[in-house]
């Protein structure tokens, strides 16, 4: 059996990590070690851990979330490393469960689905890195001996889970999908309300990484930027549209 690493970074959002606590806790799958990086929370955050005593807990100062997300990938033993931060939760009690079945033959990455405003947004090939996430971060778990000395670039300020995964899929061997949601995905976040940065910084890395012609680049971005504007005035044809694209 895969042991997996749920990693859990939180600062300051007590009731997110209660909802991710309750999601992790009720996994019906045994071989699991949770990781909970806080970034020395003054919210009353650190008195709830006492009720999270299976999990291996930091709480200090850090340099901001990726700093976080490499402190717990450091502290890290499973076979796969899987982020689910305060907030998030995992779409079913089952779905460790499932994915244990997709990690026959040791793939390098696994990746599925999630649920995003009561709303199934399947993930796109892992060929289509350059054109985004075609997936949610919480979706993706990473072969922590693949994975090896790799980490979270903290250049950049909001892309540097892509940026990580570009580079990360650059060197994997074997790639599984699993169709199947993975994951509840916590709108809101810094990826959300800083878009246009994360559009940028997203745009730099392919930029660094040299995964893409310079026009294929800026033709992504303004790509990303129609698709965020119609989602952004319309998500009810912005959902349409994705579903149309899926068949």
């Amino acid at each position: 059996m895969a042991l997996f690493s749920v990693i859990t970074i939180t600062f300051n959002n007590r009731d997110g990590l209660r909802k991710t606590a309750v999601s992790v806790q009720s996994q019906t799958y045994s071989d699991v070690e949770w990781i909970i990086i806080d970034g020395h929370s003054t919210d009353g955050t650190q008195d709830d851990f006492i009720n999270y005593s299976s999990a291996n807990i930091s709480s200090e100062p850090d340099q901001g979330i990726y700093d976080a997300m490499n402190k717990g990938i450091e502290r890290a033993t499973g076979d796969y490393i899987i982020f689910m931060n305060a907030g998030d939760m995992f779409a079913t009690e089952n779905i460790l469960n499932e994915l244990s079945k997709f990690c026959a033959g040791t793939p390098d990455f696994i990746y599925g689905d999630a649920i995003e405003d009561n709303h199934l947004k399947r993930a796109r090939p892992h060929s289509k890195i350059n054109w985004g996430m075609f997936t949610h971060h919480q979706a993706m778990l990473y072969n922590r001996l693949a994975l090896a000395d790799m980490r979270y670039d903290l250049h950049y300020k909001i892309a540097a889970d892509y940026d990580l995964t570009l580079r990360f899929l650059k060197s994997a061997k074997r790639v599984v999908y699993a169709p199947i949601p993975v994951c509840i995905f916590e709108t809101g976040g810094v990826s959300q309300t800083n878009a246009d940065i994360g559009r940028n910084e997203q745009f730099i890395s392919r930029q660094k990484n040299r995964s893409c012609s310079a026009w294929q680049n800026h033709f992504i971005r303004s790509l990303q930027i129609i698709a965020w504007n119609i989602r952004k005035n319309n998500s009810r044809l912005y959902w349409r549209l994705k579903r149309k694209l899926e068949k």
